[in-house]
């Protein structure tokens, strides 16, 4: 009894906050790098699926059939850790559900419909490989793509709406007494975070898909399947890029004008000034001063309103209380976030433009191994750069749960036993992953030891490949 007393009691019942924010850290952080997969897999493999019933191209059908299998394990497992994640709202933060459910629970009612409009098209999308004419099974493919358009964005609107939290009605102990379900969607972060996001997830998912097929070819692999297989997801991907930078710089905007301390965060101005710099790395000290890094005079001032150039002002950190900003460690953390989406989204632009140029000059995809390895390394980038976009979000509005409406300390759970769901969340989470990982590869490996096209599983398909254009 005593060394349970004094032992086991003190380590069982530790603060529930970190333990309930790391485990819905790790989760989501883990869930969304599926996103992207779900959303852009679908509408790569009907561009190949479209291609192989226009041009009789044999490689393309292969293509779309062998995507749309894959597509389906990844599904399945985005289906279980976003179940996971849905239940953890409720086991983790039951004050902040018990409190705004009516209204975060809105979106989260039409991406539930989104969800099994997109789960009952995949099957018939698959099956349908053996039973339906071309076309027909080609139009069965595109509410997929919607369906996934739609469920992110809806999912999306929920997190936009903790940012700005509109369409509900208060009473003056501020509790909800009336919801407006479209005023809750469409919120004021709504348009640009949704954008921003579905974005990201054919930047992603186009670039991880490449990447399989620009290490196929770095290992020999030159075949028209796999230079196919690179072009339809490089290509989606590089068009994604741009059109991103652009939504990012108005999403950024969008936060410098309506949650000027999480901006403060991100560009680590301590007090309200003009002039600011745009101070690449760096961090602010146990004093709250910006310490080391490379500061561009006059940026950040400038890319916050290019109207007023430098002499923008922008608010500091220290415009509010302590307890209702950042901390000085979680303000380190979105900033060195920031400086990573945007360097590693630059990046990628950069790598982007050789390709359209190679295009462009050569009429070819660039074809040295310099550019099939910057390709490769593209797919990891692009998920860092998405999992630090969402670092920004969430941390820099720190310490609101709901911005200026509820902290997080007062949304979580108060059960100190907390932490073992946590340990049980990551190990769950690791043996999905390697087991996702194993199934993917073994059945990569056992399409490339196939000796000929799978004409049982695609009767319309070409039995020839098509010629080299």
């Amino acid at each position: 009894m005593t060394l349970f007393a004094d032992v086991l009691i003190p380590v069982m019942e530790v603060n529930p906050v970190p333990w309930a924010r790391a485990q819905m850290a790790f989760t989501l952080a883990f869930h969304i790098i599926l996103v992207p997969l779900g959303v852009s897999w679908s509408v790569m493999a009907l561009i190949a699926n479209y291609r192989g019933i226009r041009r009789a191209d044999a490689d393309a059908i292969r293509l779309a059939q062998r995507w749309s299998k894959y597509m389906a394990v990844t599904f399945a497992v985005g289906a279980v850790t976003g179940t996971v994640l849905s239940f953890e709202f409720g086991l983790l933060w039951p004050q902040f559900m018990g409190h705004w459910g009516e209204a975060f629970g809105v979106p989260f009612a039409f991406e539930g419909l989104f969800f099994f409009l997109e789960a009952v098209f995949i099957s018939i999308y698959i099956f349908g490989w053996r039973r339906l004419k071309p076309w027909t099974h080609f139009w069965t493919g595109v509410p997929i793509a919607v369906a996934g358009i739609f469920g992110s964005v809806s999912v999306v609107a929920a997190n936009a709406w903790m940012n700005s939290p509109e369409g509900v009605t208060l009473d003056t102990a501020g509790n909800v007494v009336a919801v407006d379900p479209l005023g809750v969607i469409f919120n004021g972060a709504m348009p640009l975070m949704a954008a921003h996001m579905v974005i990201a997830a054919y930047l992603v998912g186009g670039f991880l898909v490449a990447m399989v097929y620009a290490t196929a070819m770095l290992r020999g692999r030159r075949d028209r399947y796999h230079r196919l297989g690179f072009l339809i997801a490089f290509t989606v991907a590089a068009i994604a890029v741009p059109v991103q930078m652009g939504v990012g710089d108005g999403l950024a905007r969008w936060v410098y004008s309506n949650q000027p301390v999480k901006f403060a965060a991100i560009e680590m101005v301590p007090t309200t000034s003009s002039d600011v710099p745009e101070t690449l790395l760096g961090h602010l000290n146990s004093e709250g001063q910006v310490v080391g890094g490379v500061p561009i005079p006059g940026l950040a001032s400038w890319l916050s309103d290019p109207s007023t150039g430098r002499a923008t002002v922008v608010q500091g950190l220290d415009t509010v209380p302590a307890d209702e900003r950042p901390t000085n460690r979680q303000v380190n953390v979105v900033h060195l976030a920031w400086d990573i989406m945007v360097g590693v989204g630059t990046a990628l632009f950069l790598l982007t433009l050789w390709y359209w140029a190679s295009w462009i000059f050569r009429r070819d995809m660039p074809r040295s191994k310099w550019f099939l390895r910057c390709a490769v390394a593209a797919g990891p980038l692009a998920v860092l750069a998405m999992e630090a976009g969402w670092i920004v979000s969430e941390v820099g509005r720190q310490p609101w749960i709901v911005y200026n409406k509820m902290r997080v300390e007062d949304a979580a759970t108060t059960n100190t036993g907390v932490w073992i769901t946590f340990i049980a969340v990551t190990i769950l989470y690791i043996g999905l992953g390697v087991t996702t990982i194993l199934v993917l590869r073994g059945m990569n490996r056992r399409y490339r030891e196939a000796r000929r096209f799978e004409e049982t599983d695609s009767p319309y398909g070409p039995r020839e490949p098509a010629k080299e254009t």
